[in-house]
């Protein structure tokens, strides 16, 4: 089986005058959402392999958040920042692992997810968690079918 978890980031904080976009921290609700959806990700026994994540503060900080919950390292990749779905799913499937999660930005994990999900997902709102799973042994067996089973997960 191969899996594929996508988490947009919490919700950032957009009051901190002249701070650039890669820099906004999580916002209270931020800091909040994330720990609560760590915890039930981790409550459905997942075996998550590697996580990546885009280096903007808000996504990493969440990253970090769901890494210490499933007692996973977050790899920071500065290419996921803003990166297009196409991206995003290369930097998965560059990892060679089975169960991946990336955490990153939309639009490009809202664009994946909709792809994955036949559509099914149109929006993934922050701190989302939308999961694929193909009965497949590997990637290269994946390509860009819909998934097998997908579901999506919201804080709200």
């Amino acid at each position: 089986m191969v899996e594929l978890i996508l988490v947009r980031h919490a919700k950032s904080d957009w009051g901190v005058p002249g701070l650039d976009d890669h820099e906004r921290p999580l916002n209270g609700r931020g800091e909040r959402d994330a720990p609560l959806m760590a915890e039930r990700l981790a409550q459905t026994s997942v075996e998550v392999e590697r996580i990546v994540s885009s280096t903007a503060v808000r996504a990493r900080t969440t990253a970090g958040v769901f890494g210490v919950e499933l007692g996973v390292e977050v790899e920071l990749d500065p290419e996921l920042y803003a990166a297009p779905g196409s991206t995003l799913l290369a930097k998965a499937v560059a990892t060679g692992a089975g169960s991946v999660m990336v955490v990153a930005h939309n639009p490009g994990i809202s664009d994946l997810a909709a792809r994955f999900s036949g559509g099914g997902i149109e929006h993934m709102p922050t701190c989302a968690v939308a999961r694929f799973e193909w009965d497949a042994r590997g990637w290269d067996e994946v390509g860009g079918r819909v998934a097998d089973r997908w579901g999506l997960d919201t804080p709200r």
